[in-house]
């Protein structure tokens, strides 16, 4: 019996092999622990941020501006997906969350590091339904729920291990390093999703 593929909405069900299908597994809980891990490791380097930049008063907005930017890119990155196939979105979501993550660290003042937290948050969006549609494409009915269940148990660990993370990276070395540490987490799904994700048709 024949099986919609995520890129192209049609194939065998042998075209993706397990061991594919793992390796893409991976690499969508590694996006996950990304965001959960920046979400919740630069809470702790606030007061620092702030106090760098001399104004407190806007620090909020560091966390609002990825916020709502998430919020509002992730109805479109399912339509998008459709249209244009898993693995683009893919990519453009994680290079999108790695490039914001670069600017960030080189921020020299507060509204600069407003905007590319906002940046970061574009790409962050993607991260949520993009997995779950993944999931739904490469994953029997039956095993969803459990794959699912799992990616939500890691990106819950991460919110706790990010603070502490956050507060060792900026007091041994700089609040920069706080979206530094994104990028080698970030190439590595990249590389997975690269090698074992099905090539990208329309």
């Amino acid at each position: 019996m024949t099986r919609h593929s995520p890129e192209t909405g049609a194939g065998t069900e042998s075209a993706t092999s397990s061991k594919q299908i793992g390796a893409i597994y991976f690499a969508l809980v590694t996006m996950m622990a990304l965001a959960g891990l920046d979400q919740s490791i630069v809470a702790t380097a606030l007061p620092r941020i702030g106090a760098e930049f001399g104004n407190m008063s806007d620090l909020a907005w560091v966390v609002t501006a990825y916020a709502l930017a998430s919020t509002a890119v992730m109805p479109l990155y399912g339509k998008l997906s459709d249209q244009y196939g898993r693995k683009p979105l893919l990519y453009f979501a994680i290079i999108s969350f790695l490039i914001g993550s670069i600017l960030c660290g080189l921020a020299q003042d507060l509204p600069q590091l407003i905007g590319f937290r906002a940046i970061q948050g574009i790409g962050a969006g993607g991260f949520l339904p993009l997995a779950q549609i993944v999931i739904g494409d490469l994953v029997p009915p039956a095993e969803r729920g459990r794959r699912h269940g799992r990616i939500v148990a890691i990106y819950a660990s991460t919110t706790v291990i990010g603070p502490v993370l956050g507060g060792i990276l900026t007091d041994l070395l700089s609040w920069h390093w706080i979206f530094y540490i994104n990028m080698p987490v970030g190439v590595l799904a990249l590389f997975l999703i690269a090698r074992a994700m099905p090539a990208a048709t329309r």
